[in-house]
């Protein structure tokens, strides 16, 4: 969470904002990352900033594997990534394990 502030504090300051409004992050389902950890942690890494007051706002990205046999993506029902068209194994995940900075609302000097 101290380099995602990093990353949006230098943003902030590239744009002579004045405050944080939000902070948009995709979470992959697969990414390892606990979103009540990470507002926990956002919590406490944004006292005393620009972004004291900002809303964290996590978007959950979806697993989606795809099976090489039939060119097809599809999200997995559970943990076996199994085509639904032939039945076999996916080992290539496409999407799901990203953590993303995906954005960040702020007001800038004019």
């Amino acid at each position: 969470m101290e380099e995602l502030m990093s990353l949006v504090d230098n943003a902030a300051r590239e744009q002579n904002a004045t405050s944080i409004e939000a902070i948009h992050l995709a979470v992959g389902e697969l990414s390892g990352v606990d979103p009540q950890a990470l507002s926990f942690a956002f919590d406490s890494v944004v006292q005393g900033t620009i972004a004291r007051h900002a809303k964290l706002v996590i978007s959950r990205i979806a697993v989606i594997a795809y099976c090489p046999v039939c060119s097809l993506e599809f999200t997995p029902p559970d943990v076996v990534y199994l085509c639904p068209t032939c039945g076999r194994f996916s080992q290539e995940i496409r999407q799901g394990t990203e953590l993303t900075l995906a954005s960040v609302e702020m007001t800038t000097h004019e």
